[in-house]
């Protein structure tokens, strides 16, 4: 009997202690699942589980496409449209310089054909891009330091997890 809110802005989970390992949270033992009381805002309801941001990555990287797709079917009950036809894979970068997760994803913002979707999902997948694709937090991408900002459709300014929660919450 609680509201749906909760699902974003509940202040605990249920951990035991490799799971507190993973997600850094010191003073949990043994194999057992527990209610703990979390004090990071980033870890904070839906947006910061594991258990949804590994299943909104890929198997060797994050998906910031992936993970904006999912709030916007799961959260906001507005699917965008499917992919055009065709649309080719992501450069992964391989046999040149690595490049951040952003910069690759500019390559589908060029697209006239991709660019409306992925104005709109992109910046709400790259404000959870500082959780790698099992969950674990992180500040940088190989050797390039997380940049999470981004502006939504409606042009709200977000910087990463919590200020994408915030304004999810301003339109309940």
């Amino acid at each position: 009997d609680r509201s749906v809110v909760d699902l974003l802005t509940a202040d605990y989970t249920f951990l035991n202690e490799r799971l507190a390992k993973h997600y850094g949270i010191p003073g949990v033992y043994g194999s057992h699942f527990r209610r703990v009381t979390l004090t990071d805002q980033a870890r904070r309801g839906l947006l910061g589980q594991g258990s949804i941001l590994t299943i909104t990555s890929h198997g060797n990287r994050t998906s910031p496409v992936v993970r904006g797709k999912w709030v916007l079917d799961n959260l906001l009950g507005s699917p965008p449209p499917p992919p055009p036809a065709n649309v080719p894979p992501l450069d992964e970068g391989e046999g040149a310089a690595p490049k951040a997760m952003r910069e690759r994803m500019e390559q589908h913002r060029r697209s006239p054909a991709c660019a409306n979707c992925h104005k709109i999902m992109d910046p709400i997948g790259l404000a959870l891009e500082n959780f790698d694709a099992i969950g674990a937090w992180r500040t940088a991408d190989g050797a390039t330091p997380i940049d999470a900002s981004g502006q939504l459709s409606d042009g709200t300014r977000i910087d990463g997890p919590v200020s994408l929660r915030n304004a999810l919450l301003d339109r309940r």
